[in-house]
């Protein structure tokens, strides 16, 4: 594995676009197509709608200790009470997160600080919160200080400060650092690769909530303490910390520490090894429940001082100390909880911490609320398959239409016409397993009419062809029986296609054998943007594929093996017109029932021997099983793959390699013009 993390950081700067303007405002302008409902008749439904955008993330309030009314706050709950303003810039950032008012400020794009290392100062009443996943701040972070209060800090990627030495005692640059603040929320952020600590809560900071977080690649992630009073109250849940050395945190004395749910990780065979997990120092009292260690040194250490309560907690492969004793207390006198079980911990913290799409983001206002088609197979809704209800969307419709599909299996094509833009196709059961849209067409399979074959793109089962559309909650598969079509020419099955720009993918299952996601363009000279998180897409050959400008964020891949049970494959295909961004995978897991060694992460593909084209993969941030080999990339159709832009970037897992010929990573200064804001640009989905 390339150990990159022990590398000065050199991050190009991005240049602010737009600042300052309210966003209700703003996308109340953006997104007014105007109203044209009932034209479906009298069974259509618009949704209810606040006459400017729906912003209900910018009134969450916190939980835990940061919830509780003290020192005359009542809660934590930011800059609730001011206007809500988007910047992407840094003198923009630092204006408005300064100012003696309250607002709600929406980070919607890349921010380098200026110099590197600089913290902004946070002023009380604040909130800063990124833009579904776009709000990074690179090289630097925040400073909270003393009586600053009633502060959230929400959905960021804040990262890259690093300046070369590991345990690095001349650059105090964190992500976040409390000197005697009170009433804080620290939610859904991913901190990374800074040059000191990521969360440093110290000088009695209290009435703090940390919750939901990515904490990684890092020597300190979360100190707490340097104070002889024992006075600070502090909530940590649902938090990843994954390849972090100490301070894990490191708890100094804390007056009540209330720890539980959160996901200790130290990965085999890496660069980073952890010294110690959750420590309990001074006079801390401790509460640590249903947390889940797993690979970790030392995973639960205390003083003689400290008093430190387990309860429910599982530890896999971890070695050294693991301590606890004396009393702490009840946190059930201070507020509400439910923990998770330990069990479950791993899955829901891998899935769920860090940046989230639908945090950050305005939903259109009531002049452009969307009109709601409901699909049952029994009936009960207006129309009883998912293509009558597609029909039924006007051509040129200028808002959304939300075609809400019942739990059932749907056995159908589904063809989403480019003439009718804004569609999203929605599951409404629990779990995006309760809608299944199936087909089994392949390439070779004849159509009904005696017109020829299907080819690769007509075979698919559902095909978005329109603007600004959305699949969500719901799984799409081509079933095509492979074993018993070995006589068919034309294998290649598609179960999803997109040719369209601005397509999003969240929460669905798109699953099938060769050719499974199929991502183009309406045109070879027009854009295709399509935005996959919190999915999972499962295949075996050159599955994720296409000539769009593609991004798989916090995903899961899923290697499949082949008809006859043998285990080879590639997981993309790219096609990308030259000058244009291709597929990039970002934050996610390749997994998978297959043999050791035997996919890769993709090849090269020239449609029709192309020469023009210059296909683009890249694959950062993510976990790779056993199943990549070590030279990950391949030649297509006589073409070879290092002629075209093929890379990772501090991947992780046992597939995951050192840097090589055969296997070219990113530099820093590479990575960070290949983000997800790079691929997507103006486009916040």
């Amino acid at each position: 594995m390339d150990t990159t993390q022990h590398k000065a950081r050199h991050r190009r700067r991005r240049l602010g676009l737009s600042v300052g303007i309210p966003l209700a405002t703003a996308t109340a302008v953006g997104l007014s197509y105007g109203g044209v409902f009932g034209v479906f008749g009298e069974n259509a439904r618009p949704e209810a709608g606040a006459a400017t955008a729906d912003t209900t993330w910018a009134r969450e309030v916190a939980d835990g200790f940061a919830s509780v009314n003290a020192l005359g706050q009542n809660g934590t709950y930011g800059g609730r009470d001011g206007a809500i303003v988007t910047v992407k810039n840094l003198a923009d950032l630092e204006k408005y997160a300064t100012d003696s008012k309250p607002y709600v400020i929406v980070v919607a794009g890349t921010i380098t600080m200026s110099p590197k290392g600089n913290e902004i100062k946070v002023a009380s009443n604040k909130t800063i919160v990124g833009a579904g996943t776009s709000g990074q701040i690179v090289g630097g972070g925040f400073f909270l200080g003393q009586g600053v209060h009633n502060v959230i800090i929400r959905n960021l990627t804040i990262r890259d400060s690093y300046a070369g030495t590991w345990n690095d005692k001349d650059h105090d640059w964190d992500a976040i650092q409390m000197d005697g603040a009170h009433h804080v929320w620290i939610d859904h952020n991913n901190l990374r690769n800074m040059a000191d600590g990521l969360i440093d809560s110290r000088k009695d900071t209290t009435y703090l909530t940390v919750s939901w977080n990515q904490l990684k690649n890092d020597n300190k992630a979360f100190g707490i303490g340097w104070t002889d009073h024992v006075t600070a109250d502090i909530t940590i849940h649902h938090n990843w910390f994954h390849e972090t050395e100490q301070r894990n945190p490191s708890t100094d004395n804390v007056a009540h520490a209330h720890l539980y749910n959160n996901f200790l990780q130290d990965d085999p065979d890496s660069s980073i090894t952890s010294s110690y997990g959750n420590y309990a120092r001074g006079g801390t009292k401790m509460v640590l429940e249903n947390s889940y260690f797993e690979g970790m040194n030392n995973p639960v250490i205390k003083d003689g001082t400290a008093a430190l309560v387990q309860r429910g907690n599982v530890f896999v492969d971890t070695t050294g100390r693991n301590e606890s004793g004396g009393t702490a207390f009840d946190p059930t006198m201070y507020y509400r909880y439910t923990p998770d079980a330990a069990a479950d911990v791993p899955s829901k913290v891998k899935s769920g911490a860090g940046p989230r799409a639908a945090i950050g983001r305005a939903t259109a206002p009531a002049s452009a609320a969307a009109t709601t088609l409901t699909v049952a197979k029994d009936g009960s809704g207006t129309y009883k398959t998912v293509q009558a209800a597609v029909d039924a969307v006007p051509v040129g419709n200028p808002s959304r239409v939300v075609i809400s599909v019942k739990p059932g299996t749907y056995r159908e094509l589904v063809n989403v016409p480019a003439n009718k833009p804004h569609v999203t196709i929605q599951g409404s059961g629990a779990s995006r397993k309760d809608t299944v849209i199936v087909y089994g067409n392949a390439a070779g399979t004849r159509k009904p009419d005696g017109s020829g074959t299907y080819g690769t793109p007509g075979s698919a089962t559902v095909a978005v062809r329109s603007d600004d559309s959305q699949l969500r909650n719901l799984s799409v598969s081509n079933d095509f029986d492979e074993a018993a079509n070995q006589s068919l020419e034309g294998h290649q099955a598609v179960a999803l296609l997109t040719a369209a720009d601005k397509i999003v993918l969240d929460g669905v299952i798109v699953t099938g054998d060769q050719d499974t996601l199929e991502m183009e363009t309406a045109a070879s000279d027009k854009p295709g943007r399509v935005y996959v998180t919190n999915s999972y897409v499962v295949g075996n050959v050159d599955f994720i594929f296409g000539r769009a400008t593609a991004v798989i964020d916090q995903s899961v891949i899923t290697l499949k093996k082949r008809w006859n049970g043998t285990s080879a494959g590639y997981i993309t295909a790219p096609s990308t017109p030259a000058g244009r961004k291709g597929i990039l995978i970002n934050r996610s897991t390749v997994n998978g029932d297959v043999a050791a060694a035997s996919f890769q992460l993709g090849r090269n593909w020239h449609p029709g021997g192309d020469k023009t084209v210059d296909p683009q993969a890249t694959v950062r941030n993510s976990t790779l099983s056993a199943a990549i080999k070590s030279t990950p990339w391949s030649d297509m159709g006589g073409f070879s793959w290092k002629d075209d832009r093929f890379a990772e970037y501090m991947n992780t897992g046992p597939g995951a390699g050192p840097k090589s010929t055969d296997r070219p990573h990113l530099t820093d200064s590479q990575a960070a013009s290949q983000e997800v804001s790079d691929w997507l640009g103006d486009w916040t989905p």
